[in-house]
């Protein structure tokens, strides 16, 4: 019984900072127009966030979750995340950054569906994954995991996973408000952008809207 009620604890506590942003910030997130992201295959991409601890090196997964990358990828190479912070650390459990208020209620000004992938389960440390409010409420807060946890399979959308050892070392070693520097994306980024154009252009336009200073 107590880890069960652990588990619903560390559920609420992953989510429950977009419960309420559209409340707590004055404006609902747009639903993108686009709906599904093109299916793709043999594209590689990576990416590298840079922590005041250390770098995180990951690979990501765009045959899983391609509407998730480029939205993540969209955000990154506008330089969205350079210097947020983790604002949500808990041990033994995860790691959560991407709101530019730092509270755990901040977002893109958009939001979009999940994607998941039968058999891409939290089964193993080192997952990166979209925090959420529920189903299909995805936008720019994500987390990478310290451990397996199952109780998250098919809630939280998976996007990539932690290269290395190395790598998880550093995620480890995150605490509660130690800054994300930068989000570096490599690999096959214009092939995977160009294909997806549509959903790229339906991102930018809600971000000029909502986060003009992105494109200054």
């Amino acid at each position: 019984m107590a880890r069960y009620v652990k588990i619903i604890i560390l559920v609420l506590i992953i989510i429950g900072g977009y419960w309420y942003q559209g409340k707590k910030l004055g404006r609902k997130p747009v639903d993108l127009k686009i709906k599904e992201a093109k299916r793709v295959e043999n594209i590689t991409l990576n990416a590298k966030i840079k922590t005041d601890r250390g770098d995180i090196n990951l690979k990501l997964f765009p045959e899983v979750a391609p509407m998730t990358i480029t939205s993540f990828v969209t955000l990154a190479k506008k330089g969205f995340y350079n210097g947020l912070k983790f604002h949500r650390v808990i041990e033994d459990f995860m790691i959560q950054g991407g709101d530019p208020t730092g509270t755990g209620a901040g977002g893109p000004g958009y939001q979009f569906r999940d994607e998941f992938k039968e058999g891409v389960v939290f089964d193993k440390k080192g997952l990166l994954a979209m925090a959420n409010a529920g189903p299909n409420t995805n936008g720019s807060q994500f987390f990478i995991t310290h451990v397996p946890t199952e109780w998250l399979n098919y809630k939280h959308t998976i996007f990539g996973e932690v290269v290395s050892e190395e790598d998880q070392k550093v995620v480890d070693s995150i605490k509660q408000g130690d800054k994300i520097e930068s989000i570096e994306i490599t690999g096959d980024v214009d092939k995977f952008l160009a294909e997806q154009g549509d959903l790229v252009k339906n991102i930018n336009e809600i971000l000029e809207k909502t986060m003009p200073e992105l494109n200054k």
